[in-house]
């Protein structure tokens, strides 16, 4: 992540039962102890391996587990598959190296099933880094806390405060993510298919050598292509553009203008003597909300581009980033969809727009492709 939030989320009941699997005596015991300095942590077993975290699994309970990649006997990628064959319902943040190695075994494992991933720290002493500390503990407190509560009975959910949808249909997509993002968006994204006529534009919370290897794993789910936003290109329907780590994605006119000729009123693909209508813009202004890229700017200037015809969809993360842009959004005539504190991580981004009464609709993870898809057909109403 670029930047993180100073929040942590608050976890109900038992404590979260982790186990740590790396070769490293030293990194174990470090995160160890940042883990136990949060009340709602229980570190319950310390293994070297792979094979040593299957054994231990078969003997003691474990909501989740960090898991490194290069390991002795049996390694994180060889022993993900099995680990979750003897305890489906386990939660597994990989510990990856910031390279791009790193990166693209991290992705992977994600489509394999892992819920999450960490950026691993280059040195010991970055384990004591205040951003790694928040980071870890927030996504070991999300997922046990998913983990427990599929353990429990379903209750019907509470209506949530909603807003009528906008009478004219998007012109464009907006998604911000963050904690738990990845899996998330590879779970939404898939989901879309190929039906998706508007631009797509993404925001997740995510270091530089990570966004491209995001953006190619969102390719490979054989739906929409995704590549890293560069600076000036068109938007043309049917393509992701992800933010590039370290720099905000901002939207402007295809005459190079932030608010167009008119307000977005004549936003389109391209016009009638072909000229683009909307362009990426990437900027390295300073960090919003702790993050660069940050949401806020791209729905922002979305917003304004767009003339408020814009779908917003927030998923996990933590913090309120997006909650301003969103707002700006609604309050030009568009619509934004939240997932749900059920299926998020953390429910702090998409949270915080749906107490904020910003929301045409709180959904399921599942549930917000159809969705997204009715809304961007002006089927919904």
């Amino acid at each position: 992540m670029s930047g993180l939030a100073r929040v942590e989320p608050v976890i109900t009941g038992p404590p979260a039962r982790v186990m740590i699997c790396d070769d490293s005596a030293t990194i174990r015991s470090a995160i160890a102890r940042m883990l136990e300095s949060d009340r709602g942590i229980q570190v319950v077993a310390k293994v070297s391996n792979g094979r040593m975290a299957i054994e231990e699994l078969k003997r003691t309970k474990v909501d989740v587990l960090v898991l490194d990649i290069e390991m002795p006997v049996l390694d994180g990628m060889a022993a993900l598959p099995l680990l979750l064959q003897e305890d489906p319902g386990l939660r597994v943040i990989m510990a990856s190296t910031l390279t791009t190695r790193g990166a693209d075994i991290a992705m992977r494992a994600l489509r394999m099933g892992a819920a999450d991933y960490v950026p691993k720290p280059s040195t010991i002493g970055a384990t004591t880094d205040d951003r790694f500390r928040v980071e870890i503990i927030s996504k070991v407190k999300g997922l046990a806390r998913l983990r427990q509560r599929a353990a429990l009975p379903v209750r019907p959910a509470v209506p949530s405060m909603t807003r009528p949808a906008p009478v004219l249909p998007p012109k464009l997509l907006a998604i911000g993510s963050s904690t738990g993002g990845p899996q998330a968006l590879f779970t939404l994204i898939q989901a879309l298919g190929r039906s998706v006529t508007v631009p797509i534009i993404l925001t997740q919370h995510m270091p530089a050598t990570f966004t491209p290897i995001l953006a190619e794993h969102i390719t490979r789910l054989g739906g929409l292509p995704c590549a890293e936003a560069k600076d000036g290109e068109p938007l043309l329907p049917g393509q992701i553009y992800l933010a590039p780590g370290d720099k905000h994605l901002i939207i402007e006119h295809g005459d190079g203008t932030a608010a167009g000729r008119s307000a977005g009123k004549d936003f389109g693909y391209r016009g009638t003597s072909g000229n683009v209508m909307a362009r990426a813009r990437l900027s390295t202004d300073p960090p919003e909300n702790f993050c660069r890229p940050a949401v806020d700017p791209m729905l922002r200037s979305a917003a304004i581009v767009c003339g408020g015809r814009v779908l917003v969809t927030m998923l996990t993360g933590m913090g309120h980033d997006g909650l301003a842009g969103t707002r700006q959004v609604v309050e030009a005539g568009g619509a934004a969809v939240a997932q749900d504190e059920a299926t998020s991580v953390v429910w702090g981004m998409p949270g915080a727009i749906a107490q904020a009464g910003l929301c045409h609709a709180v959904l399921p993870l599942p549930r917000i492709a159809p969705k997204l898809l009715d809304m961007l057909r002006g089927a919904a109403r």
